[in-house]
C-alpha cells in the first residue's frame, strides 16, 4: 500500500503548520497505519474506482485509498488542512483535493463521468446530513464511512431496537446500512471519548426519490415526533381520526403502536394509503 502517515508525522504536520484538530468541526485524525489498511481492505475497492472522500484531514486515509483505487477526489472545508494536504500528497496525480463544503457541493460534478464510491472518516458533527446529501446524488454508488459507534449503530438499527429512530427509518427507506468494523478510539488524534465504526451503506434499487422521498421523510418525522406517544397521537395532526383509522386499516398499521416499531415498508404502505385519500403530509 506504500507509505502511510505515522503518529509522529501527523504531530509534525500539525505543529509545523500551527494547526490543531477542531472539536466543533468534529475533527479526529486517524494516526494508525494498520487501521488505514483495515479500512481500505474492507472497502473492497477496485483499481479503476473513483473514490470520493469527504473530510480527508491530513491525508492518512487518502494515501491508502489512492494506493487501492484509480482516482481519489478529496473534499476538505478547512483551508489549513488543504495546505497540509498539498505537502502530504505532493507529486501525486491520482488525487484531487477540492477546497469546499461538501454539504453545499454538487458531488456528482466533482467526480465526472461514471459512478463514485464514497469512503471517508466523516466529521462527526455533520455525519448524518453528509450521508443523506450523498445519497441524493445518483453519481455516488455506495458509501463506506466511519462515524461514532452509537451514530453508526443507530443508522443500521432495525425496528424495535433501542437505538431505532427517525433517521434509521429514513435511511432504510432509501438504502441498506450495515456496521462492518469497530475502530478503537486509541487510533485517533486527539483520542475521542467514544469508539467508532465503519458503516457500509448501499442505495436501494427501489429507492424513492425527489418529492416522493421528501413526503415519505415528512411522514417519518411526524410519526417519530414524540417517541413516547403512539402513532395515533403523533399522526392525528394529518387528518381526522376517522380518516386515519381507515387509512391505517388499509395499510395494515396498528395506530396503538409506537413509531419505533414502524418499518420502512410499513411507512411506504401508510404513505400510499394516505395519498390515496388525498391526505397531505
Amino acid at each position: 500500500m506504500g507509505e502511510l502517515l505515522t503518529p509522529r508525522e501527523v504531530r509534525r504536520l500539525l505543529t509545523e503548520r500551527g494547526l490543531a484538530p477542531r472539536k466543533k468541526a468534529g475533527q479526529n485524525f486517524v494516526v494508525d497505519p494498520n487501521t488505514v489498511r483495515r479500512i481500505v481492505e474492507a472497502a473492497r475497492l477496485r483499481t479503476d474506482d473513483v473514490v470520493l472522500e469527504i473530510g480527508p484531514g491530513l491525508g492518512s486515509l487518502t494515501l491508502g485509498l489512492a494506493a487501492a483505487a484509480g482516482r481519489v477526489v478529496a473534499v476538505e472545508i478547512d483551508a489549513g488542512l488543504v495546505a497540509a494536504l498539498d505537502e502530504v500528497l505532493a507529486g501525486r496525480d491520482d488525487v484531487e483535493v477540492v477546497h469546499a463544503d461538501a454539504l453545499r457541493t454538487d458531488l456528482g460534478a466533482l467526480v465526472g463521468d461514471g459512478p463514485a464510491r464514497l469512503v471517508a472518516n466523516l466529521p462527526y458533527n455533520v455525519a448524518t446530513p453528509l450521508i443523506m446529501h450523498a445519497l441524493e446524488d445518483p453519481a455516488v454508488e455506495d458509501l463506506f464511512v466511519m462515524v461514532q459507534r452509537e451514530v453508526g449503530e443507530r443508522w443500521a438499527a432495525a425496528p424495535g431496537h433501542p437505538l431505532y429512530a427517525a433517521i434509521s427509518c429514513k435511511l432504510a427507506t432509501i438504502a441498506t446500512a450495515e456496521v462492518t468494523l469497530t475502530i478503537p478510539r486509541t487510533v485517533f488524534h486527539p483520542v475521542p471519548n467514544v469508539d467508532s465504526v465503519m458503516v457500509r451503506i448501499v442505495r436501494r434499487v427501489d429507492a424513492v426519490t425527489g418529492a416522493e422521498r421528501d413526503r415519505r421523510f415528512r411522514l417519518v418525522e411526524t410519526a417519530f415526533r414524540q417517541r413516547r406517544k403512539t402513532l395515533r397521537n403523533n399522526l392525528r395532526a394529518l387528518a381526522p381520526m376517522s380518516v386515519l383509522e381507515g387509512v391505517a386499516a388499509d395499510a395494515g398499521i396498528d395506530l396503538g403502536a409506537r413509531a419505533e416499531t414502524l418499518s420502512a415498508g410499513e411507512v411506504a404502505r401508510l404513505d400510499a394509503a394516505l395519498a390515496a385519500v388525498g391526505v397531505e403530509v
